[in-house]
C-alpha cells in the first residue's frame, strides 16, 4: 500500500481543480523536476488512489437540469435490494450509504420536473423504503 507524503497530497489537490495540467505546470507549482512528476502520477494510477483525469463541469452549467439530494430510510435487511434496484435509476447520479436517521442518500439529476417527479414516486415505491425526504439544489455557492 501506497503512503502518501506531502508532495502526493499537494499534487492530488491540484490536479483535483485541473485535472488536465500539464506535467511541467505541475513541477514549477511543485518545486520538483517533471520526472518525479511523471513518476508519482504513474505511482498513484498503479496504485488505484488515480482513476483517471477528467473534467469538472460547473454545477450550473446544465442549466435545464433539476439536480436534488434524496435521503432514504430503509426497512430492515432490505438494503441490498433497495440499492440493486435503485443503481437502474438513470436518474440517480450517484447512491451513498450513510450512518444516522437515513440509510442512503441519493443524488437526483433529471432533465424535468415530470422526469424529476416520476423518479421521485419510483423510489418511494420500491419494496423496502420506509420513507425519504428531497431536497432540490437551487444554487451551488
Amino acid at each position: 500500500m501506497h503512503i502518501f507524503d506531502d508532495l502526493d497530497h499537494q499534487l492530488i489537490s491540484i490536479l483535483r481543480e485541473d485535472g488536465r495540467a500539464p506535467l511541467s505546470k505541475l513541477a514549477t507549482i511543485l518545486g520538483v523536476s517533471r520526472g518525479t512528476i511523471q513518476a508519482r502520477l504513474d505511482r498513484l494510477l498503479q496504485s488505484g488512489t488515480a482513476l483517471g483525469f477528467t473534467i469538472r463541469v460547473r454545477q450550473d452549467y446544465e442549466d435545464g437540469s433539476i439536480r436534488a439530494i434524496m435521503m432514504i430510510e430503509v426497512q430492515g435487511r432490505s438494503t441490498t435490494k433497495v440499492i440493486k434496484f435503485l443503481r437502474g435509476l438513470p436518474e440517480l447520479y450517484a447512491l451513498h450509504t450513510t450512518n444516522g436517521s437515513w440509510d442512503l442518500v441519493a443524488e437526483i439529476r433529471a432533465s424535468s420536473l415530470h422526469d424529476f417527479d416520476r423518479v421521485l414516486r419510483e423510489v418511494r415505491t420500491v419494496e423496502g423504503v420506509l420513507n425519504s425526504e428531497t431536497s432540490i439544489l437551487l444554487s451551488s455557492v
